[in-house]
């Protein structure tokens, strides 16, 4: 995109009337213009390589034989599947079907399972045998389905062989309940996120928009599939844009993550901001990024040093973006838009963002506030399943219209690009001043010791709070007095000196949750 405000003012959204993602996106691509759509790396298996042509009959097939074995359109079905094709083609499955699923990541405990099964009332199940035991007390399932053999289990690939590969699909109304994300429940039992089929039309713009991607490309995105991430960044937004996909089934290992980069060449690479900073610390001298264009990062801020650095290493651009669960992607910084580090970027074209005091005021450019999307908007979601409360709780209406309060601070320069300063609830108050989380971490990282950084408030007797920042430090330095002095003064010399931090404590890792973002609130509980 060359001109983002031209962009922006000429865009107009055009949501249709009807949209089933496998008829109109995969049986089309395969019907028009077949080619590349997925690429499956794994630790444990070979490369797989598929068609669009080879998605459109084995989810069709997978289609028919969930009907076949007694799931209605409208059905919610958990998905717990790790990095394959089959994870693909049971997704795309249940877009035809008209059946709404549910992702799971792996990591989920029996209890989990059983919560969400019980809260979005699930009628079928889809994972693999080693994780069909977490499902021996689910009540309620019509269908439970195995990629593989397992005791009274549909072995769903040898079942569908018998099922025709041209079935299209329901006519979905772009409306109707598509697709439901649970969160990661940090504060409080997991909400469930129901997206409309309109959402999984919409997804494609952002990439176009902010990775540029489509035919000829391959995009990797590192995201779990349990998580709203994958969604957009490995199925509905690439494939809608016309783009192929890179999965890889493993753990995460930088050093495979580079040696992948150069094997399978893919022209954009999408992964959390926790991967960079491990990337920047390592020898890149003999990894192949000779088709890399475009590296792009969400899920949690990426630190202006971070930035920098990975251009510097690669001459590669890093475009950090935003997005929540009941958004997506929705603030990202674009190609050919001037960057500007520690910025989430300008709006999506078609989205409009407000930044809010607690009146609903619209704030000026420079004044912190919540961050608040207008509605109407394709990409917001239905609403929390069942608890239409909790999703008013969060609805602001305004003399200028209705807006989804994200429970995000910030604020947007004259420029009109955002910046993130933290949770509304990680605000720390210290003697009367309102100090944001994240400009004291992006001063920090600035110092060459430092691999990742968290700052939390730390209740104090005279202060109210403290600034405290929780440290992981690059390989070769070790914890000490003088660091923490060195670390306090660089602080003091590159931002506001009396959001310095006063106590520094040194860890091995941070607490994170398995979608890779920090869990300030352990943080904070360690000196309750």
């Amino acid at each position: 995109m060359q001109d983002y405000a031209a962009a922006h003012a000429a865009f107009r959204w055009q949501v249709p009337e009807r949209f089933n993602f496998g008829r109109d996106v995969v049986d089309a691509q395969a019907a028009h213009n077949d080619r590349l759509a997925l690429v499956c790396t794994s630790d444990h298996a070979a490369t797989e390589r598929l068609q669009f042509s080879d998605l459109a009959r084995r989810s069709s097939q997978y289609a028919l034989a969930l009907q076949r074995a007694g799931l209605k359109t409208g059905d919610r079905v958990l998905v717990q599947l790790p990095r394959i094709s089959a994870w693909h083609t049971a997704m795309t499955a249940c877009t035809k079907l008209g059946l709404v699923p549910v992702p799971c990541i792996g990591m989920l405990t029996a209890k989990d399972v059983l919560y969400r099964i019980a809260h979005c009332d699930a009628k079928g199940v889809i994972t693999t045998p080693e994780h069909t035991v977490k499902y021996a007390d689910a009540k309620g399932l019509r269908v439970r389905a195995c990629i593989g053999e397992a005791q009274g289990w549909l072995n769903l690939p040898k079942e569908s062989q018998r099922e025709r590969t041209d079935y299209s699909g329901v006519d979905t109304d772009s409306e109707a309940p598509a697709i439901l994300f649970y969160t990661s429940g940090s504060s409080g039992l997991p909400k469930g996120v129901c997206h409309a089929s309109r959402a999984l039309w919409a997804w494609r713009f952002s990439s176009d928009y902010w990775q540029g991607i489509g035919e000829g490309d391959l995009i990797w995105c590192t995201a779990d599939t349990g998580w709203s991430k994958c969604g957009t960044g490995s199925l509905f937004g690439p494939w809608g844009a016309g783009s192929a996909v890179m999965v890889h089934d493993g753990v995460f290992n930088a050093q495979r993550r580079l040696a992948l980069l150069s094997q399978e060449q893919p022209t954009v690479f999408c992964a959390a901001a926790t991967e960079f900073r491990h990337f920047i610390t390592m020898d890149l001298a003999g990894v192949d990024l000779s088709r890399l264009r475009l590296t792009v990062s969400a899920g949690e801020s990426v630190n202006p040093e971070v930035v920098l650095r990975w251009r510097e290493l690669t001459g590669v651009d890093l475009l950090d973006g935003y997005g929540q669960t009941e958004t997506l992607m929705t603030i990202l910084n674009y190609p050919g838009m001037p960057v500007k580090p520690g910025s989430m970027g300008r709006p999506l074209p078609g989205s409009e963002f407000e930044v809010l005091n607690d009146a609903g005021d619209a704030l000026a450019p420079g004044e912190v506030g919540q961050i608040a999307l207008c509605l109407p908007s394709p990409q917001w979601m239905l609403g929390y399943w069942n608890d239409p409360e909790k999703t008013r709780a969060n609805l602001m209406t305004t003399l200028r219209g209705e807006r989804w309060l994200t429970g995000d601070m910030g604020y947007q320069d004259d420029d009109g690009y955002f910046f993130y300063t933290g949770r509304a609830d990680d605000i720390i108050s210290s003697a009367g001043y309102r100090i944001g989380p994240m400009e004291v971490e992006n001063a920090i990282m600035e110092h060459p010791s430092v691999m990742e950084v968290a700052v939390v408030g730390k209740k104090d007797a005279e202060r109210g709070e403290i600034v405290k920042a929780f440290v992981v430090l690059r390989p070769g330095f070790s914890p000490g007095d003088d660091l923490v002095q060195a670390i306090q003064q660089h602080v003091k010399t590159s931002t506001a000196p009396y959001k310095y931090p006063r106590d520094i404590e040194f860890l091995d890792a941070l607490p994170k949750n398995p979608a890779g973002k920090l869990l300030r609130r352990v943080l904070r509980d360690r000196d309750a």
